[in-house]
């Protein structure tokens, strides 16, 4: 990946950009959100994880199937997914607005960040044996991750903050 979102943030972009503009006319219609140019479908690779980490408890074995999860940028994502809209959508993520962006990729950082830490954790847990506090990780951990995976969604669909930091300490539980 070559970073966590590849986010052009030196360059502000703003909604009377001609670039936007174009973009948001051809996003119309179709399963990139016209107002942020940022398309839901991206936070399909973090629910594929989060269901993985689901079922490890019960499961134990698909620790290894998550374990293959990496975090992948927007434009990776698309550039490997086959929907209609994924040209656009790779496109259309250098025109994204500021105001989305920057709360969008620093979303996408702290949920990237706390999937390589949960599968430490849990496979720590697992290693343990102690199969109440895998359980018990896995589950909080999914719910964190929920938790981000919505804000980002609220975000691709026109909201313009994320978490602040003291609210991802709250969420973490690092406050």
């Amino acid at each position: 990946m070559n970073d966590q979102s590849s986010c052009d943030c030196d360059r502000e972009i703003t909604l009377d950009d001609p670039r936007y503009l174009a973009l948001y006319k051809r996003a119309s219609g179709t399963n990139i959100n016209p107002q942020t140019l940022l398309a839901t479908d991206y936070l399909n690779h973090f629910n594929e994880v989060i269901m993985l980490l689901e079922m490890i408890p019960d499961m134990p074995d698909m620790l290894e199937d998550a374990k293959e999860w990496q975090p992948k940028s927007y434009k990776e994502h698309f550039q490997d997914s086959s929907v209609a809209d994924r040209e656009l959508a790779i496109e259309a993520y250098d025109a994204v607005p500021t105001i989305y962006k920057e709360p969008f990729v620093q979303t996408i950082v702290q949920l990237n960040n706390l999937v390589v830490s949960a599968l430490a954790r849990i496979e720590r847990d697992l290693d343990s044996g102690n199969a109440d506090l895998m359980r018990e990780n896995a589950t909080t951990i999914s719910r964190q991750l929920q938790r981000l995976v919505d804000v980002a969604g609220g975000i691709i669909h026109g909201s313009e903050t994320g978490l602040e930091q003291s609210e991802i300490d709250i969420l973490l539980g690092t406050d």
